[in-house]
């Protein structure tokens, strides 16, 4: 690995790595392409193809890639199209995702299992066809959520949740037999379109909800959309993302965002008074 430690900027300047990234059309994967590809190759996967030219506009040590994360077929063919490239990558960032929301008790099963598909399933795939020339890092883009305390959200929770778990127990195991880290970045609202997108994607499920639910729904809406513009911004998780590239010995967990680390000392209290205290919270922001 190559660093020069701090550029003409004050950030830290990585050089002569090459570095695979799902989800690099938008939100943290876009921005990390962008930082990463100033000095190294950058593999950026897409799968609308209008954002192809967007990508290469970036810089020239980018390479798009098709992949779609519903598809095993498609994550195959861009594992082998990425090792047909490369016979070594030093850091794999798996930041492509979406979100299903809905009140658990219409949400469409099938709509969770997507959620599983695209957040987990894929991810693992996607990682396990490029170990052979993986060599430092992967790098997950979880969430504040995996602490499992946000109403209407639930699917999107339990799977940065099982994220988490099945990639955490996986360095565990690996410990024995390789060097390569495992690390989860666990930011908090982020100042994306994530959140506007994910209101139009679940356009069936919040009328379902409504239901009982008008309220709490209509309140979750305008928080999605106020969270695009008032959330963290993207380049502060970049910023730790290039640090946890830079340390030899990362931590397994990152968490960034006050509003992160609020939700990683809620979620360590007893579960009835979790509750208790979400469900009195929840009920106070509605009759705002």
């Amino acid at each position: 690995m190559s660093i020069n430690l701090i550029d003409a900027q004050g950030d830290i300047l990585i050089t002569n790595r090459k570095y695979v990234i799902t989800g690099a059309t938008s939100g943290i994967g876009n921005a990390l392409a962008v930082r990463f590809s100033k000095n190294n190759v950058v593999f950026a996967g897409y799968r609308n193809k209008d954002f192809v030219e967007n990508l290469k506009k970036i810089s020239s040590n980018i390479i798009p890639f098709y992949i779609d994360m519903e598809e095993k077929g498609s994550i195959s063919r861009a594992a082998e199209y990425i090792k047909s490239q490369a016979d070594k990558i030093d850091v794999l960032v798996n930041a492509a995702g979406y979100v299903v929301g809905g009140a658990m008790e219409s949400v469409d099963v099938d709509d969770i299992r997507k959620q599983f598909e695209v957040n987990v399933f894929s991810h693992l795939d996607f990682s396990q066809q490029l170990l052979p020339v993986l060599k430092d890092k992967i790098i997950n883009i979880s969430s504040m959520a995996s602490f499992g305390i946000f109403p209407f959200i639930a699917p999107y929770c339990a799977s940065k949740r099982s994220l988490d778990i099945l990639f955490n127990l996986m360095q565990i195991e690996m410990s024995a037999k390789s060097a390569l880290k495992i690390v989860s970045v666990k930011p908090g609202v982020i100042a994306t379109a994530l959140w506007g997108k994910s209101m139009e994607l679940n356009k069936k499920s919040i009328e379902k909800a409504k239901d009982g639910y008008a309220e709490a729904i209509e309140y979750l809406r305008e928080s999605a959309y106020k969270n695009q513009t008032n959330g963290l911004n993207v380049e502060k998780v970049v910023d730790l993302i290039v640090k946890i590239d830079s340390c030899r010995r990362p931590k397994s967990s990152y968490t960034i965002g006050a509003d992160a680390k609020v939700a990683a000392i809620f979620s360590m209290l007893p579960q009835r008074l979790v509750n208790f205290m979400v469900k009195k919270l929840l009920h106070q922001k509605i009759k705002r």
